[in-house]
């Protein structure tokens, strides 16, 4: 084979590969339904258990890594397994597969089109509400039988899940996943688990130490342009790349910072409520609302232009930061302490998608006997029959409009 030939195949390759991670994702894109922590429930199903792309405790540490960084964990840890898979183009294909069905969907409701004015009280909603208890409760049950099979991780996962329970804000979490971390530094035994398998992320440590940089030099640079008043393009890219940076725990919790940035200045309140209703309906992650503030707001840009400058300013700290971190992480988690504290970690992150799993996901979406059948037969198709997520979310939506 000629050099040139020898150069086509592997352009061949990259470029098949590229194409199964962005179909990969975009069928999670389209079907992910239940908010960040529903996604990291298919986010496993799909890529541990039925690709097997990694282990369990190779996903389970790259979710702890996303926990402890601001903005959306879900679209973060997709990020970092479409680098696994190719490198950096494998991270902006996965982000692109997960991300473009909500996102285009928000663009089209920011245009007003009264089509995709939907209810999140009817049937076939509340039944993907109620699938998402099943792959939350079954990823709970999974991760918790691997990574929690001792009495002091155990323990650590239940203490973790009433933290998260009694104190309802990001920052329960985040002290959770570091208590976790440090008792398992202080108490777990050194390597009683070994780490996951190597997982090699395309990045390497030039991009990484760029990545920061340029991090915190947006953060720090943008606000002053906007006060220099270089026109409301960067102000609006200010907004939301501050969104997305400052804020921990991603979906519902950026919300709030998003209101207050932008109805003030470029929207109202019933516009930004509407959106917020639509968001909660569609799959994929919740950021994608920031497509439907760029798309809606007042002045210029605004449409679509708007609406891609703020989906890209609320999803860039996001890369950044996992770019930041990937190079590291395989180091870093073979060592015996961070090895002993990320296991303690892992238990912590079991913990909270435990209280995830009653609140907000059981107790929003479970109200009757029916409700409880419906989820919890989604449970045994998932846990005992190994149907595929997507198969389930169709059968849930069709029970949920038949109990409706």
């Amino acid at each position: 084979m000629s050099r040139a030939d020898a150069g086509a195949a592997r352009h061949s390759t990259v470029l098949a590969e590229l194409a199964a991670v962005f179909l990969a994702f975009l069928k999670l894109g389209c079907t992910s339904f239940g908010g960040p922590i529903a996604h990291l429930g298919y986010l496993r199903a799909e890529f541990v258990e039925r690709r097997k792309w990694l282990d369990d405790a190779a996903y389970t540490d790259l979710v702890a890594l996303c926990q402890f960084l601001p903005g959306p964990a879900s679209s973060q840890v997709g990020i970092g397994l479409g680098a696994m898979r190719a490198g950096v183009p494998g991270a902006l294909a996965a982000w692109l597969g997960f991300t473009l069905p909500s996102a285009a969907l928000m663009v089209l409701a920011g245009y007003g089109l009264h089509v995709l004015h939907i209810s999140t009280a009817a049937g076939w909603v509340h039944g993907l509400k109620l699938a998402a208890v099943a792959v939350v409760a079954q990823a709970v049950w999974g991760m918790g039988r691997q990574l929690c099979p001792d009495r002091a991780r155990a323990t650590i996962a239940v203490c973790a899940a009433l933290l998260a329970l009694s104190w309802s804000s990001a920052l329960a979490q985040i002290l959770a996943i570091a208590a976790g971390g440090v008792i398992g530094w202080r108490l777990l035994p050194r390597g009683i688990v070994a780490a996951g398998e190597h997982a090699e992320f395309g990045i390497g440590r030039r991009l990484s130490w760029v990545s920061l940089a340029l991090f915190f030099a947006l953060l720090g640079v943008l606000p002053v342009l906007a006060r220099a008043g270089a026109g409301q393009a960067i102000s609006v890219f200010d907004s939301f790349y501050r969104a997305g940076s400052l804020v921990f725990g991603g979906g519902h919790v950026v919300l709030p910072l998003l209101r207050a940035e932008v109805v003030p200045r470029w929207s109202d309140d019933s516009a930004f409520l509407a959106g917020y209703g639509l968001a909660q309906a569609l799959p994929g992650p919740l950021f994608t609302f920031a497509a439907y503030l760029g798309t809606a707001m007042r002045g210029a840009p605004a449409g679509l232009a708007g609406g891609l400058l703020a989906l890209c300013a609320i999803f860039l700290p996001a890369f950044l930061l996992v770019f930041a971190a990937l190079p590291h992480w395989n180091a870093l988690r073979r060592m015996a302490g961070v090895r002993a504290a990320l296991n303690g970690v892992n238990a912590a992150v079991v913990g909270i998608l435990l209280a995830a799993l009653y609140d907000p996901i059981f107790t929003t979406a479970v109200h009757a006997p029916t409700d409880f059948a419906l989820a919890l037969a989604g449970f045994a198709l998932l846990t005992f029959w190994k149907l595929p997520p997507l198969w389930v979310v169709v059968l849930a939506a069709l029970g949920g409009a038949v109990i409706g």
